[in-house]
């Protein structure tokens, strides 16, 4: 019946408050949305330029009942953006009056479903203070399928890379070996897949046991050493990691695995962070690519294209991030 076909569109569409009225933000050439009482997902969305560069937008505050259906008899969009968490009821009522009165205008898409079209991240971090809600209900667990075949790649891709890395990573070493003082790989803990720690590869880059140690890495950083720098530009340094993914510790794609006493720190801060460890993390990952260095204040930001690689993951996602990674590496741009 009508009310069974209007609850099916409810997971996709469900996505708060401005005085009643109309605000217009419109020029004709680009396509056009209608925020439909929108909450602090949308007020963050009208602040990036990826959305004011794209779109026109007006907003709509009031009650969405038969004046904003005459409203859309007149009005044309591209786009009807209503609030993730309008009740059930009132989605299936809008629906009805929708159909009732032939409105025929545009596609109904909820407000965080729209910021991941738009800017290509999600907006979890601003969901921080939606208590109320289930943090479940708004990150997409991976298909298994799926998880499977991006394993299957990880292996092939990892057997086939090594070959060729282990002659390039042996002149790693030597010179690494020969330009400073200390052992040539670096390891160390991290926290992987469902918050379990293992021990990560890489070829050190810095001067060994340095003062401020633990200090994240920053532009110009006094602790790499000028083969580091090399290194580092080249993403020699990771090559090491292929035996992490061969081990099942890592995939070749993936949220950047971080540190316990970090994901303890932003844990406390964002509920949402501990959705990273929800999947393996990666030697590359969307994050990396879209924002590629940052400081601890702005690895929340990062946490943002964790969570759409998350949501989105696919075979055609993954190869976007590695054809993403290997423009990175060719223009010598540090990830």
């Amino acid at each position: 019946n009508l009310q069974n076909r209007s609850l099916g569109f409810i997971t996709s569409l469900k996505g708060n408050r401005y005085p009643n009225s109309i605000l217009s933000h419109n020029t004709k050439k680009k396509p056009s949305c209608l925020l439909v009482n929108p909450n602090i997902v949308a007020k963050e969305l009208i602040k990036k330029n990826a959305f004011n560069q794209k779109y026109t937008y007006n907003i709509w505050s009031g009650p969405m009942d038969n004046k904003l259906i005459k409203y859309l008899k007149k009005n044309t969009y591209n786009y009807i953006v209503i609030d993730k968490w309008i009740s059930d009821e009132a989605i299936i009522h809008f629906l009805d009056l929708i159909r009732f009165h032939d409105v025929n205008n545009g596609k109904i898409i909820n407000i965080i479903s729209f910021y991941e079209k738009v800017t290509l991240c999600s907006p979890m971090m601003y969901m921080n203070d939606y208590s109320e809600n289930n943090p479940d209900d708004l990150v997409i667990r991976p298909d298994k399928r799926l998880l499977f075949i991006k394993r299957c790649i990880d292996v092939g891709v990892s057997t086939l890379a090594l070959p060729f890395a282990v002659p390039v990573m042996l002149l790693a070493f030597i010179a690494t070996k020969f330009s400073s003082s200390g052992p040539v790989l670096f390891k160390q803990k991290r926290v992987g897949l469902h918050g379990k720690t293992f021990t990560i590869y890489k070829i050190r880059t810095m001067v060994h046991n340095p003062v401020g140690y633990n200090a994240p890495t920053v532009k110009g950083d006094a602790r790499i050493t000028r083969i580091g720098k090399i290194l580092r530009k080249t993403k020699i340094d990771e090559f090491p990691q292929f035996l992490n993914v061969l081990k099942g510790d890592m995939s070749l794609i993936g949220p950047r695995p971080e540190k316990k006493d970090i994901v303890d720190r932003f844990e406390a801060e964002n509920i949402f962070y501990q959705y990273r460890h929800i999947v393996k993390p990666g030697i590359t990952g969307w994050a990396q690519v879209n924002y590629p260095t940052a400081t601890p204040e702005q690895n929340l930001e990062k946490l943002e294209y964790d969570l759409y690689y998350i949501n989105n993951i696919s075979i055609k996602l993954e190869f976007q991030i590695i054809l993403k990674t290997a423009g990175v590496i060719t223009t010598l741009n540090s990830l």
